[in-house]
């Protein structure tokens, strides 16, 4: 994608400043980078970037610290200045200080992976994760953020968004992570519709083939879902009726004192999410 040149004094022919646009630039390829870690040419592919371009970004942010390379492979990926930002912007994150003690509590005894997890730009995102004392379940942990369709936890903040914005994330790819995962439009807007009638999500080997989880929604004093508690185990666990009821039961206890530390008090959303 080639630059255009200066139109009059510090500004493009776009009217934007330079400076600004050599931002978002570097914000573009670390988001890109921090979704699919890869080479410089990969990445210019995946952004529509010509070589040289990115290749001056690149430097810059690995200079700086926001991306470190691989020498071997030559391999971009996020580097140890993010994770300061990101911990900076947990450290002041409202929903997960008023989440944690109850997330804490949902974890003490129990055999699966709890987490808080946000939406951000169509992934569901993990703020906390807590890793019990059994068999560690992969890609549970900090660094795994998965497509909304994908997983009990993103489906549960889809079902709750917008209609538009449904819409429009149905309208788009929908990747397939397991055979078992939901790319039909059709079939998400029927478990979506499930799922706001029940209240929480529950999928099975959509994510991994061996995973199973719950989640539930967690609502702020507006009533708008901001989060959504997960319980992640191993698939086996749910085919036992009596312990995943009762995972069911904590989850929505766990989701709703959340919701009310928040401001949330209960009423019926059936209109406002039909």
């Amino acid at each position: 994608m080639p630059e255009r040149k200066a139109a009059g004094r510090g500004k493009t022919r776009s009217g934007a400043a330079p400076a600004l646009k050599g931002v978002r630039r570097a914000l573009e390829v670390l988001e890109y980078l921090a979704v699919h870690p890869g080479r410089a040419i990969d990445a210019a592919e995946g952004l529509g970037l010509s070589w040289a371009t990115l290749h001056r970004t690149l430097s810059q942010l690995e200079q700086g610290g926001f991306l470190q390379r691989d020498p071997e492979s030559n391999r971009y990926s996020i580097g140890p200045r993010m994770w300061f930002i990101g911990t900076a912007y947990l450290a002041n994150h409202a929903v997960l200080e008023a989440a944690q003690p109850y997330l804490e509590m949902a974890a003490e005894g129990a055999d699966f992976t709890v987490q808080l997890v946000e939406q951000a730009d169509g992934l569901a995102v993990t703020l906390y994760s807590h890793l019990t004392s059994g068999e560690i379940i992969t890609k549970s942990t900090y660094g795994y953020h998965f497509p909304l369709h994908c997983g009990s936890k993103g489906q549960v903040m889809l079902a709750y968004a917008e209609p538009a914005f449904i819409d429009a994330y149905l309208a788009g790819h929908l990747e397939r992570l397991t055979p078992e995962t939901m790319t039909e439009p059709e079939v998400l807007h029927e478990q979506l519709a499930t799922i706001r009638a029940q209240g929480f999500a529950k999928t099975e080997g959509d994510v991994q083939r061996f995973t199973g989880s719950l989640s539930a929604p967690v609502f702020n004093r507006s009533r708008q879902v901001v989060a959504a508690v997960c319980f992640i185990a191993r698939r086996s666990l749910f085919r036992d009726a009596s312990a995943e009821e009762e995972m069911v039961e904590l989850l929505l206890k766990t989701a709703q004192a959340i919701s009310i530390a928040l401001g949330w008090r209960p009423g019926d959303l059936s209109e406002e999410y039909s």
